[in-house]
């Protein structure tokens, strides 16, 4: 993955993080009994790389990146670096590229809406908790 990138400061997500990267591999890395993948982005403002481990949400080699952040009223903060910053970097398993991300709205937004609550059925919950419509980006 990438050299000098930041760790989250929240214990759990920093904890997984240095497990993928202790370890070289996504595998046996999970939440709630999900698979993750590790993504990395670019601040927004500061340009620095970030580590962001998500659900792994994947269809035919495209990824996607759900906003969720539990059902918080707001945006993780990482969706404003993957806004400023497409380019992001996305390891699964132990293989890693570059994809480009769009945040997807309409029917495809609710076709990988589905494939998220497939892979990880607390996003449906998530979505009550908050008024936001939890943004879903695809990776290609």
């Amino acid at each position: 993955m990438t050299e000098n990138a930041e760790l989250s400061p929240t214990d759990w997500v920093r904890e997984q993080t240095e497990q993928i990267l202790k370890q070289g591999t996504t595998d046996g890395v999970h939440i709630m009994d999900r698979p993750v993948v590790l993504f990395t982005t670019t601040g927004a403002k500061s340009g620095k790389k970030r580590y962001v481990p998500l659900m792994r949400v994947e269809e035919n080699g495209k990824y996607a990146m759900v906003a969720s952040k539990g059902g918080d009223p707001a945006h993780p903060s990482w969706y404003f670096n993957v806004k400023a910053n497409p380019t992001v970097t996305a390891q699964d398993g132990d293989t890693t590229v570059t994809l480009t991300a769009r945040e997807v709205s309409g029917e495809e937004r609710e076709h990988w809406w589905q494939l998220a609550v497939e892979a990880y059925p607390p996003y449906a919950e998530y979505q009550t908790k908050t008024e936001r419509l939890i943004p879903v980006f695809v990776l290609e």
